[in-house]
């Protein structure tokens, strides 16, 4: 079975093991107080240009998220996502169960748009916002959950758009790696720093057994964070692990390396089912891959490979997604487009 299920199934990159390994018997003091992950923070300060702000290490993202909403939203304050964010689809209400409810937009190809934003705040501030859940935060993600990602004029946009309504902006970077690195990207790390109230980094799925970091650059949102995390039961007390990792990751542009090369193996794949005539069902730059298939091919292919079933499509065919990773072998994607081209009685 070859995996093309996600990008988290493989363990960690050999550079953090080794990290880790050469770490596993110091003592440290716990929860995140030692000093690598004091040089883990300072490291994504300087990377991000943020000397500033806050840095907080998680172990996954449903948590972090979780972690941001809690902390920075009021009781009876609201997140705005596009319908398939993260938040709304994938977290089995960790957001509704800290009390705050998700306005859910159509976005898509998986991204907000000032306009959308306006429309929900415009629906929920009728002049009795007393008896009305308000829209306080906006989650969006970079890449999104259909692997597309937003332009530095559509952040500053989505930025601008916060601002005059008072709205925080929340950027998930679950995949951001994979974002920066991809064609026609032109992100910089530091414009995430400069036009998002807060942001995470993403570990689990960029070749981090597990982790993430929460760099928090608004000082409003700052006080009592680590408290929130404790109660969440979001604190490990043996932190030092992530701060290891994450030092690991970004020694000599690790997290990029290792993003490159995941997105170019779905490329790769990505221009192998084009020359095909496969459909696909978003076109997505990083990572991630949804072709259409024939219900049959699907379950044929089920026989070899590992992915996910994303939706139904017409004519008796579905939407499927292909995820590669850091550590995805390339022979691997040509024995997935050897298998698919057979299927379709295509010669080789």
């Amino acid at each position: 079975m070859l995996y093309f299920l996600n990008d988290y199934s493989e363990g960690a990159h050999p550079r953090v093991l080794q990290a880790l390994n050469g770490t596993n018997l110091e003592s440290t003091v716990g929860y995140g107080k030692d000093a690598y992950c004091e040089k883990a923070a300072d490291r994504l300060r300087e990377v991000f240009v943020c000397p500033e702000a806050d840095v907080h290490f998680l172990v996954g993202g449903t948590q972090t998220n979780l972690v941001a909403a809690a902390a920075f939203l009021r009781p009876w304050e609201a997140i705005i996502a596009a319908e398939s964010g993260h938040v709304a689809v994938h977290e089995t209400g960790a957001i509704e169960a800290t009390g705050h409810k998700v306005f859910v937009m159509p976005g898509e190809d998986g991204k907000l748009t000032p306009d959308l934003i306006r429309s929900a705040v415009a629906e929920h501030q009728t002049g009795v916002e007393e008896h009305m859940v308000l829209p306080r935060m906006v989650y969006v993600s970079d890449s999104t959950e259909f692997g597309t990602i937003y332009t530095r004029a559509e952040l500053q946009a989505l930025h601008d758009t916060c601002r005059e309504l008072d709205l925080l902006l929340y950027l998930d970077g679950a995949r951001m790696a994979a974002a920066l690195t991809a064609e026609g990207n032109d992100l910089k790390p530091e414009d995430f720093a400069e036009l998002c109230d807060a942001f995470y980094v993403g570990g689990t799925k960029n070749a981090l057994l597990f982790g993430e970091a929460l760099v928090i650059v608004n000082d409003a949102l700052k006080p009592f964070v680590r408290n929130v995390i404790k109660q969440r039961g979001g604190m490990l007390a043996k932190g030092r692990l992530l701060g290891v990792q994450f030092e690991a990751l970004f020694r000599d542009e690790l997290w990029l390396e290792t993003a490159r090369h995941a997105n170019a193996m779905a490329q790769k794949l990505t221009e192998g089912l084009k020359s095909m005539g496969v459909a696909l069902y978003m076109e997505s730059p990083t990572n991630q891959v949804f072709p259409i298939f024939p219900n049959r091919t699907v379950e044929a292919l089920r026989k070899g490979f590992a992915f996910d079933f994303i939706a139904p499509a017409e004519n008796d065919r579905s939407v499927i997604r292909f995820c590669t990773s850091w550590a995805t072998p390339e022979e691997n994607v040509d024995f997935l487009l050897c298998a698919i081209r057979a299927l379709m009685g295509k010669d080789e």
